[in-house]
């Protein structure tokens, strides 16, 4: 708890990386784990169901109990075992009876919390942590507690799928051991990211000779397939094979032992655009290359529509060939990128004719009229890239369908955090991918810009927030128009 308020009372990231860095090496190893998911923003075990009504009746339980006890505190002090252990209990409370319980057991924990504690752990279990440092922040704070190199973090954290499990072999085995974690047949990794580029001309001025891909609107997929068995997994990392009976069979029919395939799911229908291990040999590192020739080879008729080319006239009519098939637009890879799990790789360029933004639900206002009670007008929020919040750049009540509708008042109101006369405000978990005509600059919102005529396309449970579109990225849609706000 201190080391998170030492961490949001300075802007600067150094200091901030230096405070977290003093915490971690200040504990035992076996709590890394622990410390490293709450200051990350989310206990070790996930929510797991601790909501907002929760965390609040726990503290007004703990309110009454102190009152009624003089102020006095109670019991030893708060360990991070407890920390976990309590939301173990939640987690594995179900059946009649598990909502009391489990807001005993939540109540229980914060009885032998701090103010500070209580404070900070509230903050964390309904999503509302704002110190200025997650994820990123706590990798260069596990590299200087360490004395490892902060790449060796990322990648280990990026194969593992686990930011805190990296940190436990950083605190036990340095190094050496960061450098032992490689790609799991069956374990997910962190997918590679692209980076938006306007047209074909300035995406291949950055990547030279280059794969150009169809971009479909699909769900990404990464497909595991070892001794016989197939499995399924979204770009959150979560084990969808249950539902995924055409993929599982497609893949079960490639001539493959061992392979772990990228690609995108359209439909029921899987298409593939990058191989990561075949074998038992590990692609990461390959160039890109050398791991499409391979590709071709086993997926087939699933490998998504490519040219491999230089040429950008002939990239240009693959990208317009994609349009005309109804597809959102094309990916343009350099041919010598090895695949960086995790990151928003400088060799990869998605190209997008229609300006669509991934974003960050943090509220909702109620509607009226046709339709009142229903949560309808979104707060959206954009990613700031140096400390991870979230900032406000604009509303749209536009493109919701009433099934839309029924579906966000419940998923938003799951996640409520506090409210404001009209307005409902939301821990950050929700992606939706909003279209917008350009950007402006606003003195409305705390990041100087604010969307124009945006609209709903669609919501994004395959993404996670750390992976919404940044501020710069809606600067980056800005047109030259005057300084003052604009109707939105």
């Amino acid at each position: 708890m201190n080391a998170s308020a030492a961490t949001a009372a300075t802007s600067a990231r150094n200091d901030k990386v230096a405070a977290l860095a003093a915490f971690l090496a200040s504990i035992n190893p076996t709590e890394v784990p622990s410390a490293v998911a709450l200051l990350s923003g989310i206990p070790r075990r996930g929510r797991v169901g601790i909501g907002w009504a929760t965390v609040a009746a726990a503290v007004d339980d703990v309110r009454d109990l102190t009152v009624a006890r003089g102020g006095a505190g109670i019991h030893a002090p708060l360990t991070l075992a407890d920390v976990d252990r309590a939301v173990e209990q939640v987690e594995e409370t179900t059946g009649p009876g598990s909502d009391a319980k489990r807001r005993q057991i939540v109540s229980d924990l914060f009885a032998r919390a701090t103010p500070g504690e209580a404070e900070f752990l509230a903050s964390v279990l309904t999503g509302g942590l704002r110190q200025g440092a997650l994820a990123g922040v706590v990798a260069s704070a596990i590299s200087k507690a360490y004395g490892v190199r902060l790449g060796s973090v990322r990648k280990a954290a990026m194969l593992l799928g686990d930011l805190p499990e990296a940190g436990r072999i950083a605190a036990t085995s340095g190094e050496e051991g960061l450098s032992a974690v490689t790609l799991t047949v069956g374990r997910p990794i962190e997918p590679m990211l692209a980076a938006t580029a306007p047209d074909i001309a300035s995406a291949m001025k950055h990547t030279g000779p280059a794969s150009v891909e169809y971009k479909l609107d699909g769900i990404r997929i990464q497909v595991h397939k070892t001794a016989g068995d197939v499995a399924v997994f979204t770009r959150n990392l979560n084990d969808i094979t249950h539902r995924a009976r055409t993929i599982v069979a497609v893949v079960e029919a490639m001539p493959a032992g061992q392979i772990v395939l990228d690609g995108e799911v359209l439909g029921s229908d899987p298409y593939f655009f990058d191989l990561l291990h075949l074998d038992g040999h590990d692609l990461l590192d390959r160039p890109l290359s050398a791991r499409a020739e391979l590709l071709g080879r086993i997926v087939g008729a699933h490998r998504i529509p490519t040219v491999l080319t230089a040429d950008p006239a002939v990239a240009q009519q693959h990208l317009e060939d994609a349009l005309s098939d109804g597809h959102e637009g094309a990916m343009v890879k350099s041919l010598g990128t090895p695949y960086e799990a995790g990151t928003r790789g400088k060799g990869w360029k998605k190209i997008k004719p229609v300006h669509t933004l991934d974003l960050v639900v943090l509220g909702a206002e109620w509607g009226h009229g046709r339709r009142k009670g229903w949560l309808s007008n979104l707060h959206l929020g954009a990613r700031e890239q140096a400390s991870g919040d979230f900032v406000m750049v604009g509303k749209t009540f536009k493109g919701l369908t009433d099934a839309l509708l029924t579906w966000q008042t419940e998923e938003i109101l799951a996640r409520e955090i506090h409210r404001s006369g009209i307005a409902v405000f939301a821990r950050p978990e929700l992606v939706v991918e909003i279209a917008v005509d350009s950007s402006h600059m606003s003195t409305r919102y705390q990041g100087g810009v604010a969307l124009r005529f945006a609209r709903v396309r669609r919501y994004r449970p395959d993404k996670q927030p750390a992976e919404a579109d940044t501020l710069e990225a809606v600067r980056a849609l800005m047109v030259s128009l005057p300084s003052h706000d604009l109707p939105e």
